[in-house]
């Protein structure tokens, strides 16, 4: 929360509102059209990563729709607690063990950070006067590459970690809440890793995903830039992510806009016109996924204060051998 009140402080001090506010005036709004619609296409690949992670457990519209249930909590949630809630309403849905849902969703944000970090590497030769941008993606790179070591070495020898685990079980008994077939079935989503025919689909749903991602960031970008380059959007969808990687406030408001901002800063472009696209994107993204995951939980007839309760419940009532 206080990175956002932070970075929310320095936009509002140092914006030309008036620019900011005849940007949005004059901004193209049939690439902004054409960018929803991309948005849509964005979220229909992004379900068929999930599903492919989750070996097709679950059919491809509860997928979908628990994606866009776990966006609209992220949009009123600190932290990124919408990850937990999606895994929770995917479980509940389709029968599947929470634990073998979270660790695909563990493996979706690991791609995600490598794709970020590839991202930046490819485009930092060519952009200028950003040090900050290499040594920041440096060492998100050193964090991923050593979390994907440690995700396949224990993808590959499953037995050794379920030993371990049931040896410090035997004592501490805290552990004992954390049931032994909660932990298969974690393991057991994270097989993606050894399996080269599902990770190499998986791969190429993500390429696709991000691919998408990259064309609808242009044609927002050329919404408020007419002359921008694909280099601006490659560069700033890499920066604009790993800078959404860490948890923070509700719909991460005004960290997504300081790391535009700061991305497009780097072709000395004019900082309010910046803002003026970063408002938008990040608006549009909140209002699309917050109006399907609304809809989304309204025809499974959940509301807010029923997950939070349903959550707490099932924390209580917790059995060490239920996964």
């Amino acid at each position: 929360m206080l990175i956002s009140l932070v970075c929310l402080g320095f936009l509002v001090a140092f914006t030309d509102w008036a620019q900011f506010l005849n940007a949005i005036r004059l901004a193209n709004y049939g690439l902004i059209g054409s960018g929803m619609f991309l948005s849509l296409v964005w979220l229909a690949v992004r379900g068929l990563v999930w599903r492919s992670l989750l070996q097709e457990k679950a059919s491809f519209w509860l997928v979908f729709r628990a994606i866009n249930q776990g966006y609209l909590l992220n949009n009123l949630l600190p932290f990124r607690l919408g990850e937990l809630g999606r895994a929770f309403l995917l479980s509940r849905r389709a029968g599947i063990r929470l634990f073998f849902v979270l660790s695909t969703i563990v493996l979706e944000r690991t791609f995600d950070l490598l794709m970020a970090i590839v991202l930046l590497f490819s485009t930092l030769p060519f952009v200028v006067g950003v040090e900050w941008a290499r040594q920041a993606s440096l060492g998100v790179a050193l964090f991923v590459l050593i979390l994907i070591g440690s995700l396949y070495l224990i993808a590959r020898q499953p037995r050794l970690l379920l030993s371990i685990f049931e040896f410090f079980q035997k004592r501490f008994p805290f552990l004992k809440r954390f049931g032994h077939t909660a932990l298969e079935a974690f393991l057991q989503g994270l097989s993606t890793l050894t399996d080269w025919r599902r990770f190499l689909l998986v791969s190429s749903l993500v390429i696709l995903n991000w691919g998408v991602g990259i064309l609808q960031y242009h044609l927002y970008i050329q919404a408020f830039f007419p002359q921008a380059q694909v280099l601006w959007s490659v560069f700033s969808l890499g920066v604009i992510s790993l800078g959404l990687a860490a948890p923070s406030s509700p719909g991460s408001v005004g960290v997504a806009e300081m790391a535009s901002v700061g991305a497009l800063s780097a072709f000395g472009l004019n900082p309010s016109t910046a803002l003026a696209f970063a408002v938008t994107a990040h608006l549009i993204q909140v209002l699309i996924t917050g109006i399907l995951g609304a809809l989304a939980l309204a025809q499974d007839g959940e509301s807010l204060f029923d997950l939070y309760r349903q959550a707490r419940l099932a924390k209580e009532d917790h059995h060490p051998a239920e996964g």
